[in-house]
């Protein structure tokens, strides 16, 4: 089936817009993807594409007032590196019906971390930091590399317990990020998953849904995004579902 590619604009714009304002944007273009009909390894090596963009930004927008610890974040950069190019080269090994189902299990996982995130921390903390156990950011890279969504979420949480503040653990997490889906892409590009017109259709969306929603985030701040994420997610897991039963 020939893919409507500015469907996938819209799904970029979509998910990068109420994942922008509520979090985990994965959850809705990953699952939306694979309903159009993109072969699975494709849609994660697009998504790779599209968040190495917007991850780079975010975090260096955060590290020009000073928010993050870049000697911190740079000394956690091999670790992912290491996660994600293993997670990738997994991913690469599977079938695109084993790694459907593997998808669809950590989808769910996904959801699930992601309605428990608004429980995290946000508040500024004046201790010293704990240090941090770095073979765990191998696992969190891994996790990445081989599918995506939810990733983020593990990282806010290890910073956050290790007593950094909310807006330091961001940045981190946006530079692991970064490494994570850089490294993977290429793996994913280097095998031959990745497909210009899929990428770029998303990244274009992703990129206007982002701007758009930092524009409109004080006016709509009041609208419940976790949730209407979670609505999302739960609405197009299930569809999946049905479709991979059937």
């Amino acid at each position: 089936m020939e893919t409507p590619y500015y469907y996938l604009t819209l799904i970029g714009f979509i998910a990068t817009f109420v994942g922008t304002l509520g979090g985990g944007g994965g959850l809705i273009n990953l699952p939306s993807m694979l309903l159009l009909g993109v072969p699975i390894h494709t849609a994660i090596a697009a998504n790779k594409f599209s968040n190495s963009f917007s991850s780079f930004t975010s975090f260096y927008t955060i590290w020009k007032k000073q928010q993050v610890q870049l000697k911190l974040g740079l000394s956690i950069v091999p670790f992912t590196i290491i996660g994600g190019i293993s997670g990738a080269l997994l991913a690469s090994l599977l079938t695109e019906e084993v790694l459907l189902k593997v998808a669809l299990v950590l989808l769910i996982i996904a959801t699930i971390l992601n309605i428990v995130k608004s429980k995290l921390r946000k508040t500024e903390n004046t201790g010293t930091p704990t240090p941090l156990f770095y073979p765990t950011y191998i696992g969190i890279g891994a996790f990445d590399g081989l599918f995506g969504p939810g990733q983020a979420t593990l990282l806010m949480h290890s910073f956050l317990n290790a007593g950094h503040s909310f807006l330091t653990s961001i940045g981190l997490t946006r530079l692991q990020t970064f490494a994570s889906c850089t490294v993977s892409f290429w793996v994913y590009f280097s095998m031959g998953y990745f497909d210009w017109r899929v990428g770029v259709a998303l990244g274009l969306g992703s990129f206007v849904g982002a701007q758009t929603a930092i524009k409109l985030a004080n006016r709509l701040a009041f609208l419940p995004w976790q949730k209407i994420l979670s609505a999302f997610s739960i609405f197009l897991i299930l569809y999946l579902s049905i479709k991979i039963i059937l």
